[in-house]
């Protein structure tokens, strides 16, 4: 994202954050960070969550962060990125099965919604991660897909690259269940294209495996194989990724 390591001119602290975040490392990204000041500690916050969404772990830190972050927002804009993290983090215990916390993350997103201006990046963020609790929690597709769209939408404007990987792969995945073939294999192309293109490892992995979803052989396989040659790189990270590598049983959620 702009900003975070992966534009020309980025200072140092932030590129070195997003190498570590991009490879899985997000502890060690989140402890390059100052604590002082309210724009640190909801970076922090975002690595932490994101690590566990992606790992199924560490969500005591993740909480501990995000507790220091909302004591240190003071802006109506800080307040509502405080409040989208903590959305997304009860979205993510949610989805893992750690805890039922679905009405919290609705209830966290809504008052971002109140507090991030539209036209803001922050408003785009909000609407990707409205997107999934209505595909992935209240199973509405038709909600979901216009989240995602006023999302891409926004980061399109906003120029957040790392965003539209996100918005095109869920909105390829609702075109793919369907049966949108050429859709879908577009949008996880470009999904792909943009997160090779900024060195987003930790995300690769997915986006292979969705493309591959939508490719016939011997293409589907190549593209399957490279995705483990990653997860395995990473050590196992997504956690959730093993379902998608392993042969057909159930269909998983698409999470990230």
């Amino acid at each position: 994202m702009s900003g975070n390591g992966t534009t020309p001119g980025d200072d140092p602290l932030q590129t070195a954050v997003w190498r570590l975040r991009s490879r899985a490392c997000w502890a060690d990204a989140a402890a390059l960070l100052p604590s002082a000041t309210a724009a640190a500690a909801l970076q922090r916050t975002a690595l932490l969550v994101e690590r566990c969404l992606y790992t199924e772990a560490g969500w005591q830190d993740a909480e501990d962060a995000l507790r220091a972050a909302e004591a240190l927002a003071h802006t109506d804009e800080e307040r509502g990125a405080a409040a989208c993290e903590r959305g997304y983090l009860a979205y993510s215990a949610t989805l893992h099965g750690v805890r039922d916390r679905a009405d919290e993350a609705r209830s966290a997103l809504g008052r971002a919604a109140a507090l991030i201006p539209p036209g803001s990046p922050g408003r785009a963020l909000l609407d990707f991660r409205r997107g999934l609790i209505a595909e992935n929690l209240t199973r509405s597709p038709q909600a979901a897909r216009a989240a995602y769209r006023r999302a891409h939408a926004g980061a399109t404007a906003h120029s957040d690259p790392l965003l539209l990987s996100f918005t095109w792969r869920h909105l390829a995945g609702l075109a793919l269940r369907d049966g949108e073939l050429a859709d879908a294999r577009h949008g996880f192309a470009e999904s792909l294209r943009i997160r090779e293109e900024l060195g987003y490892l930790v995300g690769t992995a997915p986006a292979l495996v969705s493309l591959a979803d939508t490719a016939g052989e011997p293409e589907a396989s190549r593209l399957r194989e490279e995705a483990r040659r990653l997860f395995r790189l990473l050590g196992g990270v997504p956690t959730w990724l093993a379902r998608h590598l392993a042969p057909p049983t159930t269909e998983a959620p698409a999470t990230a």
